[in-house]
């Protein structure tokens, strides 16, 4: 996304500059605009693609912005004003970038635009389920209370993220190690060994196999290179299609024991930022369109949305869910019980702590699980290799007999 960098004036009549990360110069303006500022001066910042390679992404970690919202959360409730709070915040955090956006949403609030107004100008740092948060917050004067939700939200999400990063961690680890010693044995080992056999005799097939696709990668590895990076450009690209993602997210889905934790982290999110919306005052309908897209499925986002049509037309959530195989059936109870006692959010949070408890227990068995099959996944292609080396020794010895 290119970066620009802006000059601006604010209500007081105070000037101002920093840089922005917009789509384009039109979408910058009005981001700026929206927070209270006058443009005076919007360039976009010419980076070459080595400068953009090799320059440090920014970012701000799930983990900076609960503890953001947490402390804004306790210094709020201590009495002071929102413009110090942010200002003292945004000096003394580490990440450059979140510090220099954290004085940007200062000084707009301070030239007398909202707490949530501010927010949508760094959309890449907070999503609309954070803004419509804090908006709720301020119209209900619980902004304090919306930031503690909001926390305990984000670590949530920070927990759930490191479960389901710790269980394929392994996996990646030991199909990356495999992929290694095959590289390292076809570009030093199997050379060695095709000088043992003599020019003209009949080799087996696997060793041909094994002999030409040594000579493919010592001497056109370029073109294996390029080969291999088309069809990540291309799978990627396919990927982001309408068609492409949705057999992607049903493929996921029908993993053997990942598609399983794919599908519990996913109702977990979605369960959880429900609860969390709900809690803050958010409406039913606006809650689950917001709701749906925070689980990280297009699946989950697309029977939200189908969910929210169907309350529209007098349904309740639990009816609305039970009809797919996404969500398991105590789901759609338990938000039944919690229609039926008025204390919805509480369900649903009752359900996000279950189901998180799951995807952990699942994470934790899922190394054991997939350690002997990782090691037998290593031990045949070295094997296979190994032998289709040594098969016309073998053969050779066998005919002498």
């Amino acid at each position: 996304m290119p970066l620009y960098s802006y000059q601006v004036m604010d209500k007081a009549g105070a000037l101002g500059e920093g840089k922005l990360e917009a789509e384009s110069q039109a979408v910058a303006v009005a981001r700026l605009e929206k927070v209270g500022y006058t443009a005076l001066e919007v360039n976009e910042i010419k980076q070459s693609s080595w400068q953009r390679l090799f320059e440090k992404k920014r970012s701000v970690s799930i983990g900076e912005l609960s503890m953001f919202s947490r402390q804004l959360s306790a210094m709020l409730d201590t009495g002071i004003p929102l413009t110090q709070c942010l200002f003292a915040l945004g000096e003394q955090m580490t990440n450059t970038y979140f510090s220099q956006t954290l004085l940007g949403i200062s000084r707009s609030v301070e030239s007398g635009a909202s707490l949530s107004q501010s927010l949508e100008a760094y959309p890449e740092i907070f999503n609309a389920l954070y803004i419509d948060m804090v908006k709720a917050g301020e119209v209900g004067g619980a902004l304090e209370e919306v930031l503690e939700r909001l926390a305990v939200q984000l670590d949530s999400e920070k927990k759930l993220r490191d479960n389901l990063r710790a269980a394929t961690f392994y996996p990646l680890v030991v199909v990356s190690f495999s992929f290694l010693i095959m590289l390292v044995m076809l570009v030093f080992i199997v050379p060695i060994f095709s000088g043992f056999f003599p020019p003209g005799v009949d080799l087996p097939l696997p060793t041909r196999l094994v002999l030409m696709i040594s000579d493919l990668v010592r001497g056109f590895w370029y073109l294996l290179f390029i080969f291999l990076y088309l069809v990540v450009v291309a799978a990627r690209h396919y990927i982001k299609s309408d068609s492409g993602k949705n057999l992607w997210e049903k493929t996921k889905l029908r993993l053997p024991v990942f598609g399983e934790l794919i599908r519990k982290t996913a109702v977990t999110r979605f369960v959880r930022t429900l609860a969390t919306l709900l809690s803050g005052g958010i409406p039913v309908i606006q809650a689950l369109e917001s709701a749906g897209p925070s689980s990280g499925s297009d699946i989950v986002a697309a029977i939200a949305k189908n969910t929210a049509v169907r309350i529209q037309e007098g349904q309740n959530i639990s009816s609305s869910i039970k009809d797919n195989n996404v969500f398991p059936f105590m789901v759609s109870l338990m938000i039944s019980v919690g229609e039926e006692t008025g204390d919805l959010p509480l369900m649903l949070n009752r359900v996000a702590d279950f189901y998180e408890a799951e995807v952990e227990t699942m994470t934790r068995g899922l190394s054991s699980l997939l350690e002997p099959f990782m090691l037998i996944f290593v031990g045949v292609i070295v094997a296979a290799l190994v032998i289709s080396l040594y098969l016309p020794i073998f053969t050779v010895l066998t005919q002498i007999v």
